[in-house]
């Protein structure tokens, strides 16, 4: 009996959580560099990371090159029956949108489109749907339907249908639309986003989502809604109050290289953010830990000598008193027989101390866990 019991627990255990497998699959830098369109597009859309950031741009605005080094999506259906698209999952916005039938943008001609019509559980919203790009604006309309994640039905979900999609670049892109996981507040047109629809519905029991990012290889990454999971990091997590909610913002005491405080020296605002491939910061403060770590800028991106990464040395932040360390293979991204720093400069002043964002190449060395019930971040060493 007591065994019958113990079983019934761990069975009940594993149906409280929802794993979604990540796919890891060809940047869209690795896709304009085979086409021989990195340059142009390098000269055309330079980097501007602060613009995703609408709490503190002035404006909101998603700029492409935020996405170019973007690897991991994952695969959700939407529809009566399931109509299958490749999402980023995104803790730096708060929407779910994909292309519909009605887009004629370029960028939608070669991706998965939404048909209202072939869904029996679809209802339409009279709602237009705005998200600023650097090149131009996604615009659509609000809807709800069913989305399924990992076989769990997540009833009347409200969600974005594109008719207009910006540039000539996302036709490149890895994935067909955004699934925002950060809280409702930032969310454009005030739609509900699907953590806190899964909440409200009782899809699951820990108001708690949880990333963990393979370091190699196209499979092994994962986020886990409702929970978080052991065999994902070692040691024990070590939780983080969220101070702003809105994006995942937690409080950042410094950045350290050779044990010297090189960045952050007063304490700054840090954003989790899986939505964006790189770490962020001030210009001036990424400028000299470019400096250190002998990048050289050309092109609007700074290339590093690949046979340097063994010498090059590890860079640590300080987040509520604990010491998260990342070697140089952790922050330099190899691709083709070229590295370039995962390092890049944003300018956000009115956020006090200046701002950073910690996004894949953090979490890929972090295992990453977003606490809603509690407003936490909880971090530990992925395995």
């Amino acid at each position: 009996m007591k065994w019958a019991l113990l079983f019934l627990g761990l069975v009940t255990l594993s149906e409280c959580m929802i794993r979604l497998p990540l796919m890891k699959t060809k940047s869209l830098r690795a896709n304009l560099q085979e086409k021989g369109l990195l340059e142009e597009f390098l000269k055309k859309y330079p980097y501007d990371l602060a613009s995703k950031y609408s709490m503190y741009a002035q404006t909101f605005n998603e700029p492409m090159a935020n996405i170019m080094d973007i690897e991991y999506v994952a695969v959700i259906t939407l529809g009566t029956p399931p109509q299958s698209f490749k999402v980023l999952l995104d803790t730096g916005s708060s929407n779910l949108w994909v292309p519909s039938i009605y887009c004629s943008s370029q960028a939608c001609s070669n991706h998965q489109k939404f048909n209202p019509s072939l869904s029996s559980t679809y209802s339409a919203l009279n709602t237009a749907l705005q998200v600023a790009y650097g090149t131009g604006s996604m615009t659509g309309f609000l809807a709800y339907d069913t989305l399924t994640i990992s076989g769990v039905a997540d009833p009347n979900q409200m969600f974005g249908l594109s008719e207009t999609e910006p540039g000539t670049f996302l036709y490149y892109s890895p994935f067909d639309g955004i699934l925002g996981l950060a809280y409702p507040s930032i969310s454009a047109s005030g739609a509900t986003p699907v953590f806190d629809n899964m909440m409200n519905q009782g899809l699951v029991t820990e108001d708690v989502f949880a990333f963990y990012l393979s370091r190699g290889g196209t499979s092994g990454s994962v986020v886990t809604f409702g929970g978080y999971e052991t065999a994902y990091y070692t040691g024990q997590v070590n939780w983080i109050p969220v101070t702003v909610q809105g994006y995942w913002q937690i409080a950042m005491e410094n950045v350290m290289i050779n044990g010297q405080v090189v960045a952050c020296s007063q304490g700054c605002g840090a954003i989790v953010d899986s939505g964006t491939s790189l770490i962020a910061g001030p210009p001036s403060e990424i400028s000299y830990i470019q400096q250190l770590i002998g990048a050289q800028l050309y092109n609007n991106d700074y290339y590093i000598t690949c046979g340097n990464i063994p010498n090059m040395p590890d860079v640590t932040f300080t987040l509520n008193g604990i010491q998260y360390t990342l070697p140089a293979s952790a922050y330099v991204r190899q691709m083709n027989g070229y590295c370039t720093s995962g390092f890049q400069g944003m300018n956000l002043p009115s956020a006090n101390g200046g701002l950073w964002i910690l996004g894949d190449v953090f979490i890929r060395e972090y295992y990453a866990i977003f606490d809603r019930g509690n407003n936490m971040v909880g971090l530990a060493s992925a395995v």
